[in-house]
């Protein structure tokens, strides 16, 4: 399979072979173009990354004086422009090249996809639409119209230019793209979070937590949201205790006054994982909340180990008609060391009716303190169960325990796929017998 027909394949990890191998990365395809065009046409976000990483020139000049980051940047996904921008696009791009690229954006986001593909190809007739993944995290719509696709994503793309290029939107702007479509999932909207998390001054701070009294609840909701990630991401900033002691001070009078059932959740998670001191409390007043997406944060609040109020109150969402206030108990309950009465519902929740409740209910107890044999036993059963990552926690759980079934249960996990290959369950086993067999 040469360079041309991997490309076409999508198969990336063929593609990165045949380069180390001394492949042309700007090998020609069947069309006369690079084959950097062919995955930037095909939405490879992978396969084109691999290409610009291994030499492909995202900036040469088309015979229709276009180029494949241009292409890209009308294409409309922002992990394909992503993987096409390549390094140190400021300094390698000429002015007048940087300004094509975001006037292409702008253009393109203020007409909108469907009406810009109408203007292009001059089709009358109707477009189809649907939404699809754009990488691991957001999704957006896309248009296929008069022969052409767009996904409409430029919103992200215009963004994430403007920083590459170090141009510093306004907030407001920033803001009011990412709630444009309502949608907390699309490419615009973490685009939007993104930036403003990693402009790092007070002056973009404050502009952002201003917004936290906006009226609507949609555009408080993603300042909780940049709050959260300022905190996911405090490493990376020079005044990491000074943004600690703002965005606690924020929270803690927002958490107070909010009415919005999405905002205060998200306020409660963010709380949570700031380990807030006034957590427990907090939790207490909110585990009775009518919103269930409320009530499900509620156990994050109280940390570990349980102080008697905190566990009566988890005992009773552990009862909730919702699954994921139930699955949250379960994780709270998980980590314990526990009496007889709240052992007993820990042993309820693992053999719940909902899946979601089950699989965070073992995961929590597999890695929990209660090494009971009621609890390990409960732990055996479940390697009966269909579903393999119920298995794969359940032998953990007997792995930390040094139980001597540990072998024996790590054969009904069965083959574990990729996606566990840095899931620290899958090396227990190994760990078990490091520690309990002579030649470990």
């Amino acid at each position: 399979m040469g360079l041309t027909e991997a490309v076409r394949a999508g198969d990336a990890e063929r593609v990165r072979e045949l380069l180390e191998a001394g492949a042309d990365p700007d090998t020609a395809g069947g069309d006369g173009l690079p084959v950097l065009c062919a995955a930037v046409a095909a939405y490879d976000s992978e396969v084109a990354g691999a290409l610009v990483e291994g030499g492909a020139d995202p900036d040469r000049t088309l015979p229709d004086g276009t180029t494949p980051l241009l292409r890209a940047v009308e294409g409309g996904s922002p992990a394909v422009v992503g993987a096409v921008l390549g390094r140190e696009p400021r300094l390698r791009l000429p002015e007048a090249e940087r300004e094509r690229l975001l006037d292409t954006a702008r253009r393109w986001y203020g007409a909108g996809a469907e009406a810009e593909l109408r203007r292009l190809t001059g089709a009358a007739g109707p477009a189809r639409a649907g939404t699809v993944q754009d990488d691991e995290y957001s999704r957006v719509e896309e248009i296929v119209l008069g022969g052409r696709t767009a996904r409409a994503g430029h919103g992200a793309i215009l963004t994430s230019l403007e920083w590459a290029f170090r141009i510093l939107a306004p907030v407001e702007e920033l803001l009011d793209r990412a709630v444009r479509h309502g949608d907390e999932e699309h490419v615009d909207w973490w685009a939007s979070q993104w930036v403003l998390t990693e402009r790092r001054s007070a002056e973009t701070w404050a502009e952002v937590v201003a917004f936290h009294r906006h009226p609507e609840p949609l555009p408080r909701l993603f300042v909780a949201e940049v709050l959260g990630l300022h905190a996911l991401s405090g490493g990376l900033s020079q005044h990491v205790r000074w943004y600690e002691r703002e965005r606690l001070k924020v929270l803690g009078g927002w958490v107070e006054r909010e009415e919005d059932g999405a905002v205060l959740a998200r306020l409660l998670r963010a709380l949570a994982d700031e380990e807030f001191p006034g957590g427990p409390a907090l939790g207490l007043r909110h585990a009775g909340h009518a919103d269930a997406r409320v009530r499900r944060e509620v156990p994050g609040l109280f940390g570990l180990p349980l102080n008697p109020q905190a566990a009566r109150a988890v005992r009773d969402l552990s009862r909730d008609p919702d699954a994921g206030v139930r699955a949250a108990a379960a994780e709270a309950l998980g980590g314990e060391e526990l009496g007889e009465e709240d052992r007993g519902v820990l042993l309820a929740l693992l053999h719940d009716g909902d899946p979601q409740v089950v699989r965070r209910a073992v995961y929590a107890t597999a890695r929990g303190a209660d090494r009971s044999p009621e609890v390990t036993e409960a732990l055996v059963r479940l390697l009966g169960t269909e579903e393999l990552d119920n298995r794969l926690s359940a032998a953990y759980g007997l792995a930390v325990r040094d139980d001597p079934r540990t072998p024996e249960a790590y054969t009904r996990v069965g083959p574990l796929g990729p996606e566990y290959e840095h899931d620290v369950r899958a090396d227990g086993l190994w760990r078990w017998r490091v520690r309990n067999e002579p030649s470990g």
